[in-house]
Order: structure tokens, then C-alpha cells, then sequence
């Protein structure tokens, strides 16, 4: 099946820094998550809808979120979850998703027929530390459906059960690659999302076309095994998700390893919605 080509955006310049208080009110994201928030302020179609609080060591924490109401084509909206930040020493996907929902904003059309769920920070802790693992010492993506206490992953689990998303895609990057490359698991037309998402970054990072990647048998950058515990829907879960994780390289300008995501992002949109018109006359 042959799709149309994704239509060719201007990304949107990083958001300012916000100035973060060393006040008891400050809160550990005030800087990066305010700019959004204020947009999200006066956007009908950009809702914040912070976490509940849990504490870690004394401080509050959430997991930030914000729903985009893409403009609707008639059908059921698709509902999809993106996943950012699980790994805490991995800001390149937190930045791009954030990027990604201020590119919505000022068109709203790429997000047609969509309802995005957007978790850009799901390790706080971590990402406060700038350590893989959270304050506790936990890998958040080794325990999802294994009963964990861990509370990022208890309320992530809760959100997979309540949204029952038709996809899933988690942002993540590899100090050992040297090139975009991603895991892909759950629904069938989950390999026709990816090639062409891979493709698309493949335009501005090189694509890791190794035949290991990541300890797992690879081909064109694609792994269709991976690890346990990793965030994905449920098990048992009918019908499956397609879900897709996508993994930019350590080394490289921040700003090229942003854009690749942003785009394979938008690639995955516009290749999905296309699909499920199709889908009836297949």
C-alpha cells in the first residue's frame, strides 16, 4: 500500500526559558512546563490536566499532561498516548514532545481526527536527577504490568486502562547507537507506521541500519522483540494498539535530534489516519 507523503511543516523555535524561582513555591518543572501552559491558557484546543501529586523524599511531584483536540472529520476520533521522559537522563524526547504540541497549536490540522494524550515527563524524579532511574532506584520501563508500587507507573497503567488508545508511541534515545531506530509491537499495521516515520527522520539523522541494535536482531532499524515491562498497553488487551517506540541517538546537535522525533511524529499521524480511511476498502 502506497501513502501520500506527510505535508511540510515549520517547526516552531524552542520555547523561551522560563525563569524558575528558588522560592519554597517553585515547583521542579515550573521553567520548562510554563510556556506551554500559558499557551494551553488561550488555546480551546490544548488542555492541561496535570497528574495527581505523590511524594518523593518530602516533595511533590506529578506527571505533567495535556490533551490536544485535533479538528474532527466526522468519525470517531482516533485516541493516541505519547510517552516522553520515562528514562529521567533522556531530555531529547521530552523537549520534542513539547515542541510537538506547541507545532499543534499553530496547525491544528496535522492532529485532524485526533484526540492526543501527551505525557511529556513520566520519570520526574529522574528527570530532575538526569538519571536513568528514578529517586528510588526503580527502571519505570522494565515494571509496567508486573504489580509494581511505583506510583508513575501505577497512574500510567491507570491511564492505559482508562483511554484504551488505538496507539501507543514512547520517546526514548540510546547512548549506544548512532543512529534513529525504533521497537514496534501490538497491532499488525504497526511496521507500515514505522518505515515511514524512521524514513522521514532518516532526512535529518542518520538511520542505524545494523542488524543488532540494542542486544536484539534488527532490520532497517526496526526491533519487533524488546524488553519486558516496557509501557505498552495491557495484556489481553483487544483490540491491540499498534505501539511504537522511537529512539534518536545520544550524540548529535539537540536541536537535529528534536526535529527527527517532531517529524517522525507527524509522519506517524498522517501515515495512521490514512490507513484507517483505507481500512474499509481493504
Amino acid at each position: 500500500m502506497k501513502f501520500a507523503q506527510p505535508m511540510t511543516t515549520t517547526l516552531p523555535a524552542p520555547a523561551p526559558r522560563a525563569t524558575v524561582s528558588a522560592g519554597p513555591a517553585a515547583h521542579w518543572a515550573s521553567g520548562l512546563l510554563a510556556p506551554l501552559d500559558q499557551l494551553a491558557a488561550s488555546s480551546s484546543q490544548l488542555i492541561v490536566n496535570h497528574g495527581p501529586r505523590f511524594e518523593v523524599g518530602g516533595r511533590s511531584y506529578f506527571l505533567p499532561s495535556y490533551l490536544f483536540l485535533g479538528p474532527q472529520d466526522g468519525g470517531d476520533p482516533l485516541r493516541l498516548g505519547l510517552f516522553a521522559g520515562v528514562h529521567g537522563d533522556e531530555p531529547e524526547g521530552v523537549h520534542a514532545l513539547l515542541q510537538f504540541l506547541r507545532l499543534l497549536v499553530q496547525q491544528p490540522a496535522l492532529a485532524t481526527g485526533y484526540l492526543l494524550f501527551a505525557y511529556p515527563i513520566c520519570n520526574p524524579t529522574g528527570f530532575e536527577d538526569e538519571t536513568r532511574y528514578t529517586r528510588r532506584g526503580s527502571d519505570l520501563n522494565r515494571l509496567f504490568w508486573q504489580n509494581s508500587s511505583e506510583p508513575e507507573v501505577r497512574q500510567l497503567e491507570e491511564v492505559l486502562t482508562t483511554h484504551r488508545f488505538h496507539g501507543l508511541i514512547a520517546l526514548h534515545t540510546d547512548d549506544t547507537s548512532d543512529g534513529v531506530y525504533g521497537f514496534v509491537r501490538g497491532a499488525t499495521l504497526t511496521q507500515h507506521l514505522i518505515e515511514p516515520a524512521l524514513a522521514a527522520a532518516g532526512q535529518i539523522l542518520p538511520r542505524n541500519r545494523q542488524p543488532v541494535i540494542d542486544g536484539f536482531p534488527a532490520r532497517n532499524g526496526i526491533i519487533q522483540h524488546g524488553y519486558d515491562g516496557v509501557l505498552a498497553a495491557a495484556p489481553g488487551t483487544r483490540p491491540r494498539p499498534f505501539e511504537i517506540t522511537l529512539e534518536t541517538p545520544k550524540a548529535g546537535p539537540e536541536f537535529l535530534k528534536r526535529t527527527a522525533l517532531v517529524v517522525a511524529l507527524q509522519t506517524i499521524l498522517t501515515q495512521y489516519r490514512q490507513f484507517i480511511a483505507f481500512a474499509p476498502n481493504l
